[in-house]
């Protein structure tokens, strides 16, 4: 009696300290969280994990990554251009190897975007798969040790299995059927594919990151036939062609490619060649077949006479696409002025500055947070 007595005391008890919070309540705290500790409560039980999510899915915004010195920043620019024209380092990511230095940062060669998740090649050739967010990291041994040449890709199939995948790019115009490697995190191997494809081109740029949409990758690539944009598809760890935009009165030269920042479309920057300056056109892949058919639609056109700067257009040059702004945005240099970034649309040509920036943005990113695993 008195036992059963004291078991009904303390069930009152907890009830008296238990205090039920609005779920509203209870993901606006969660959102002022630190996202590393926000990936830890999601095995605290189901109902935790629901929660996170749902805070994961309200606090979703794309964001803007910058490479600068080896370094991966998020920061705020102002597409408008009413604010003065400058950029805003908000935080900085912070990779470090546990194995090597714990204190040490790790130095970020190239970055390579995928649903959230990173994979970095380092300057001392290593290689990375990075949750910026979580923090979680995966080290990736090469097949081949010590390889620097290759371009790489971050996927993932359609019961999102994430893979690397890596092209072995040693020439320019190297025939044969293409050989790829791809590296499964599950298994933690990698496995070397001989495609279908003959290999009569290779993937422009001088820092090729590929643009990875619903889990797949595109480059463009210039070929014996012109230019065109070649993808790789991770169910199927196929590569493919990609149509490109129809012809009309003009034809167009292809330069780059993009994700738009909120839809995380496929994003294409062509020139329309002129007697004296270019108009310069980014379409959006509205629909993307398996077939490789695809349908594109014109959102933005920039006449590059009335822009007050001579603007000089790099095949394979990395830009970020706003639709709903109707801008494109481009890290500054190589001949573009010394602005640090450049703005422009139908009717702006605005120079960013960033005033503590004692090195130019080698790459721009969207960026859209995730508590995704790697593993």
């Amino acid at each position: 009696m008195m036992k059963t007595k004291n078991r009904e005391f303390r069930k009152r008890k907890k009830k008296r300290n238990t205090i039920d919070l609005p779920e509203d309540l209870v993901v606006e705290i969660l959102s002022r969280v630190p996202e590393a500790s926000l990936a830890r409560f999601r095995s605290i039980s189901k109902g935790w994990n629901a929660l996170i999510k749902k805070v994961v899915i309200l606090t979703k915004k794309s964001l803007i990554l910058m490479l600068i010195d080896f370094r991966v920043y998020s920061a705020s620019v102002d597409l408008n251009g009413i604010q003065k024209n400058v950029v805003k380092l908000t935080s900085q990511f912070s990779l470090k190897d546990p194995l090597c230095n714990p204190s040490k940062e790790v130095d970020i060669r190239t970055v390579y975007h995928s649903d959230g998740l990173l994979l970095c090649t380092t300057k001392d050739n290593r290689l990375v798969a990075w949750n910026p967010r979580s923090g979680e990291t995966s080290w990736v041994e090469p097949r081949i040790p010590h390889e620097k040449i290759g371009i790489y890709a971050l996927g993932k199939s359609s019961c999102n299995k994430y893979k690397i995948l890596r092209i072995n790019q040693i020439s320019n115009r190297d025939k044969g059927l293409v050989e790829y490697e791809v590296y499964d995190f599950n298994s933690k191997s990698w496995r070397v594919t001989v495609g279908d494809e003959t290999r009569d081109w290779s993937i422009i740029g001088l820092r090729p990151c590929g643009m990875s949409v619903n889990g797949n990758t595109y480059w463009l690539a210039d070929g014996t036939g012109g230019r065109f944009i070649v993808s790789f598809e991770f169910s199927t760890e196929r590569l493919g062609r990609v149509s490109l935009p129809p012809t009309s009165h003009f034809s167009y030269d292809v330069r780059g490619l993009s994700v738009t920042r909120e839809e995380q479309q496929l994003c294409l920057l062509t020139t329309q060649s002129r007697v004296v300056l270019d108009i310069i056109d980014l379409w959006r892949a509205t629909k993307i077949e398996s077939s490789g058919a695809t349908s594109w639609s014109k959102f933005l056109s920039v006449d590059s006479a009335f822009l007050s700067h001579p603007f000089r257009l790099v095949s394979g040059m990395n830009f970020l696409a706003d639709r709903e702004k109707r801008v494109l945005v481009c890290p500054g240099g190589e001949g573009n002025s010394n602005s640090f970034l450049l703005i422009m649309g139908e009717d702006k040509y605005i120079q960013v500055d960033h005033r503590d920036a004692g090195f130019r943005c080698s790459l721009l990113l969207n960026y859209v947070p995730t508590l995704v695993q790697i593993q």
